[in-house]
């Protein structure tokens, strides 16, 4: 699971990206049609990872941009593109954490912040289009994971190690490996950063706590199975003249320096058992979170810890993990129990899970339900008790009682499956099935291991939008609305309008992003394209009713000519807050556009008197609207250096030349002058690259939400454009009101939503054997057996394509007494009543939070809340919180059976203790 961050700058932020003609880098190819690039770039972007290979990262701003620029979407059955929309040059510049290094963000996601291409994709783009100037290629190589199954993957983020000196450790040395370089490659680059000369003998310790030091032996391992983790510290020693190593007489001394899979500590400072916290190896805490609640498992540590394992270990079966994965974590429970240690790092222990489990090998952060349920099976599979795994043939229920027909199914499930795990985890389901035509039942029993829960969704969600007014005099207002959850823009519109008194016909909303607008919605799409973190404009278009005139509104970015002193090339920075204006199509001229822009813009630029500013203009001709040039002689706007320069020239002879220029408030008290402030420009939509000329004194051709740039030069736009007043805006009171207490679930609500009869979606229809096709079918579960310890999952996290959350509702759940026996279906069943162990906890955002766990002591009955390394104590009333993901549960001792037995009669085999 990856990360979900906000690349985008927030309201008022300055991110003036240098854009547009002249200020990109290549792009001197010939640019092929629309069909071309379609055909040459598809094969390339479906092409499969090879270990070894260059990929670059792309922006997927950019990168959806020139899709549908070209037509390249499935939906686009014609590949007729959109003109509009030409992308302008590669921008990367939304991926940057700093724009002067170019180092990436943190937590960015595949296809949701950045596409991947290969080298030949980058070249032709670059070659077509063009990068952002001064900005470098990010370029990444492609690794190799897993064991067993082999799994590549583009290596996004690189690994940074502290290198330094063992004879002068405060001199530390960032340095960035990929997890596929070897032990062999840091030792060369450490040699050449120290100065150390081919001839000296080295040898190289990892540090993964304060006193606790491992040498790496294998320079051919890679830095993945060194175990090496983001900011670990590496030391490279050299050896004396006389042939001793500097850290010998320490070594005598036990200072730490060990070669051995924990870490070593002061044995004097002993500590409870099972009170050990777990080092973050980096963004492992999702992993330190699942072992916790699984050591603090009773039944399952006191197998670990009597050894009862050595003799169960299956080393040949083929679904599990030749007992490495079992070893590794018996390993890991016997240090955490000993008392010997207040916390140690599970190096070995993550690395053999990460050679099974690829997904897990990295330093990203995962999800600790995804770890458990691996690690549960894992453990399963290499203490699987049945060495050859018998064929079984599934049979119908056929009308069978249920008993019969579960008693089968769980001694079938027994027979391919025996373990401690099974022991333990599972219990069976319940699974029935009914057509809608025929009728016909199907009735199906399967085990399970954990339960997952859906969580009551919520019914609506709060947006926070700012609405920017049709009265120009207006500072733009941010609202907090309350919408649907599965609402349409058209029903954001309505409430914005019952806050703000706007009319909803009048509102048209966008998402406005590095000063232009990313995207402008249609009334009716949907509200779940909105991501939480967006910026949402809404803007209030004046659409007048005084006479029939038909109106357009066209959008208007802000932008900066620039000139580069490196080349001579001139160039645009966009800045400031867009616009939409609404003009009669008759009155699509420069002058009245002039005028009308004039006018919104008025708060916040500060223009001259018009009878000083235009009292000595002279010059021969007309001034027309739009840059102060004689008409006839110039017509068309292009970045130019030789346009450019006699434009200069004309407008600098008709520019106003009085000294006593005072400023006024409003363009109201004024009529337009002779110098204008801007000139006008036909761009795309993003700002970034012109697509036409525009010709003075007719009425201009333009479609709905067409864009104009209005470019200003630097000198102007520093003394009249006023960057604190265009940024601000008010709060209504809806922001100032303190939120809802959000609703509280209890457990059980959770239960009987998972038990509840739903009908099976058009995509994911029942193949009814009496029909001989697909239905969509109802389908219920129902609990038949609980195992022992009995795992909840809270299903927090929700998935699609444009929307991904976290709900962070407060789910009550009993700490004591939790009474499962009115949700179990068998008739026959006994009394299952549980007592709350653990609970895996997530604090924050999807993707991006912190993982910790409260856990009860099994030798003082104690509860303690472990937070990596850190163990405090805790109380009962602590434990239920929103952040409460996975729940671990016992069954009270006077319902347990010491051990699984075979059934004597239908009922008792049906008990899965």
């Amino acid at each position: 699971m990856r990360t979900r961050v906000d690349i985008r700058p927030r309201r008022g932020s300055r991110t003036d990206m240098a854009e547009a003609e002249g200020g990109v880098g290549g792009g001197s190819g010939a640019r092929p049609d629309m069909a071309v690039q379609r055909a040459e770039l598809g094969p390339l972007l479906a092409m499969a990872l090879m270990p070894g290979e260059s990929w670059y990262l792309v922006d997927s701003r950019w990168f959806k941009q020139w899709k549908k620029y070209v037509g390249f979407d499935s939906w686009d059955m014609f590949g007729a593109g959109d003109l509009s929309l030409f992308p302008g040059p590669v921008d990367n510049s939304g991926l940057f954490g700093d724009p002067e290094t170019q180092s990436l963000k943190e937590h960015l996601i595949d296809e949701l912040d950045y596409v991947l291409v290969p080298a030949e994709a980058w070249n032709k783009l670059v070659m077509w289009y063009g990068c952002m100037d001064g900005q470098q290629p990010i370029v990444r190589k492609v690794v190799e994971y897993g064991l067993f199954v082999k799994h590549y993957k583009v290596e996004v983020y690189l690994l940074e190690l502290k290198l330094c000196e063992s004879s002068d450790p405060d001199n530390v040395i960032s340095c960035h490996f990929s997890k596929a370089d070897t032990v062999a490659t840091i030792e060369k680059e450490m040699r050449k950063l120290f100065n150390i000369p081919t001839e000296k003998e080295t040898r190289l310790w990892n540090r993964y706590m304060s006193n606790t030091y491992e040498q790496l032996c294998k320079l051919d391992s890679t830095v993945q199975d060194a175990g090496l983790y983001q900011g670990q510290m590496v030391l490279i020693e050299v050896k004396n003249e006389d042939g001793t190593w500097p850290g010998q007489p320490i070594l005598a001394k036990g200072s730490g320096f060990v070669c051995n899979s924990y870490s070593c500590r002061d044995n004097a400072s002993l500590s409870q058992p099972g009170l050990c916290g777990l080092s973050n190896l980096g963004n492992t805490c999702f992993m330190n979170s699942a072992l916790q609640c699984l050591s603090n498992t009773p039944p399952l540590t006191d197998y670990f810890l009597e050894d009862k394992y050595e003799a169960e270990i299956n080393q040949n079966n083929p679904l599990g993990m030749r007992g490495e994965i079992a070893e590794a974590y018996a390993d890991l429970i016997k240090q955490m129990w000993s008392g010997r240690q207040s916390h140690v790092a599970p190096r070995m222990f993550k690395t053999q899970v990460g050679r099974f489990a690829p997904q897990f090998s990295g330093y990203q952060q995962q999800d600790s339900q995804e770890l458990l349920a691996f690690l549960l099976d894992g453990l399963h599979e290499d203490l699987n008790r049945v060495k050859k795994k018998p064929y079984l043939e599934l049979k119908d229920a056929s009308g069978r009682p249920d008993s019969a027909v579960a008693k089968e199914a769980w001694e079938n499930h027994r027979l391919r499956n025996d373990s401690i795990i099974v022991d333990i985890f599972h219990g069976l389901f319940k699974s029935t099935l009914v057509c809608p035509k025929c009728s016909k039942v199907s009735v199906t029993f399967d085990p399970f291991c954990y339960l997952t829960l859906p969580l009551p969704l919520r019914r609506d969600r709060l947006m926070e939008v700012t609405l920017v007014y049709a009265d120009p005099q207006r500072r733009p207002v941010q609202y907090r609305v309350v919408v649907p959850m599965m609402g349409a823009i058209s029903d954001l519109c309505e409430s914005l309008s019952r806050l703000s008194g706007a009319p909803a016909e009048n509102m048209v909303v966008t998402d406005v992003y590095n000063h232009r607008f990313h995207k402008i919605f249609h009334m009716d799409e949907g509200l779940n394209h909105i991501m939480p973190k967006d910026d949402i404009f809404v803007y209030e278009v004046c659409k007048p009713s005084v006479d029939s005139s038909e109106y357009i509104t066209l959008s208007v970015y802000f932008r900066e000519k620039t000139m580069r002193q490196s080349n001579n090339a001139s160039g645009t920075v966009l800045f400031g807050q867009p616009l939409l204006i609404s003009v009669p199509k008759h009155k699509l001229t420069v002058d009245h556009l002039y005028s009308v822009v004039l006018e919104q813009i008025s708060r916040y630029v500060k223009l001259p008197l018009v009878e000083e500013y235009s009292a000595t203009c002279t010059g021969k001709g007309t001034c027309n609207g739009s840059n102060g040039v004689v008409e006839g002689d110039i017509e068309e706007m292009e970045h130019q250096d030789g346009g450019e320069e006699v434009k200069d020239k004309l407008a600098e002879a008709d520019a106003c030349h009085s000294e006593g220029c005072m400023p006024v408030e409003s363009a109201r008290d004024l009529q337009p002058c002779k110098k204008q402030l801007f000139t006008f420009s036909l761009v795309n939509s993003s700002g970034t690259s012109e697509i036409n000329s525009i010709v003075e004194g007719k009425i201009l051709k333009l479609n709905a939400f067409s864009a104009l740039a209005i470019d200003w030069d630097s000198d102007t736009r520093r003394l009249l454009f006023d960057e604190q007043e265009a940024q601000a805006f008010e709060k209504h009171g809806s922001m100032l009101q303190p939120q809802k207490k959000k609703a509280v679930v209890a457990l059980r609500d959770c239960i009987e939503l998972f038990t509840t009869m739903e009908t099976l979606g058009e995509h994911d229809p029942w193949y009814c054997p009496n029909c001989k096709k697909h239905q969509q079918a109802t389908k219920k579960f129902d609990l038949w057996s609980l195992p022992r310890i009995l795992v909840v999952h809270l299903k927090r996290f929700s998935y699609s394509r444009y929307w991904r959350d976290k709900l962070d509702t407060v789910v009550e759940f009993p700490v004591r007494g939790l009474n499962m026996s009115e949700f179990v279906c068998d008739p026959r069943a006994g009394s299952y009543v549980y007592d709350l162990i653990a609970v895996s906890n997530h604090y924050g955002a999807m993707g991006v939070g912190h993982y910790t766990a409260y856990a009860k002591n099994k030798v003082n009955d104690k509860w303690y809340y472990f937070d990596d390394s850190s163990v405090s104590m805790a109380s009962e009333d602590q434990i239920v919180t929103k952040a409460a993901y996975v729940l671990f549960y016992q069954r009270r001792s006077s319902e347990e059976h010491t051990a699984p037995s075979p059934p004597q009669e239908e009922y008792d085999g049906m008990d899965t203790n």
